[in-house]
């Protein structure tokens, strides 16, 4: 399997094996670490602890696990012509996509210029003051419950979907078959 420059030098970074399976040199010796005759680090030991040292990078660890994972697709490699290709079709792609997000903006912006001047027309248009505006946009009673003869009738409108308490599970005493609404 050959792999590309690019994944090859993030390997090399990151320190991933790119081998599937160990290469076994000619000799049969076991190559040791040379002795370094300077320390790596330049700070005092007192800052370089064991317990910082051991930390792994989580982001690092992500960035090598999707590299090596089987599922992860090769990178695209094309020929000048279909490099070409391929960048014009997907322009003339987003291009379609960007006219039509654009149509349908300006739809919505054709009916909310509609609806702003309905609701001036009722507002200033009729000739009873505005009274017929005031009772369509009024939130009186939304929320709260009706009052008739001194009590509160239902809900006020509020849907059954928030007057009862949303939960991910089941309840502890299974389902309730005599409640109602």
């Amino acid at each position: 399997m050959k792999l590309s420059p690019a994944l090859i030098s993030l390997a090399s970074v990151f320190h991933i094996p790119i081998h599937a399976r160990p290469i076994l040199s000619s000799t049969s010796h076991i190559s040791r670490p040379l002795p370094s005759k300077a320390s790596f680090s330049t700070s005092s030991p007192s800052l370089a602890r064991k317990e910082l040292r051991n930390k792994v990078d989580r982001r690092i660890t992500l960035i090598r696990y999707h590299l090596n994972h089987p599922a992860t697709p090769r990178p695209l490699r094309f020929s000048r012509l279909r490099a070409l290709r391929h960048w014009t079709i997907h322009r003339a792609a987003q291009l379609h996509l960007h006219t039509q997000r654009r149509l349908e903006q300006l739809e919505l912006e054709r009916q909310y210029n509609a609806m702003r001047a309905a609701c001036e027309e009722l507002r200033v248009g009729l000739d009873d003051g505005g009274r017929l505006y005031r009772q369509a946009t009024t939130r009186k009673g939304l929320f709260g419950g009706v009052k008739m003869e001194g009590e509160v009738v239902g809900n006020g409108g509020v849907p059954i979907e928030y007057a009862k308490a949303q939960v991910d599970g089941p309840p502890r005493g299974g389902w309730d078959h005599g409640w109602t609404r």
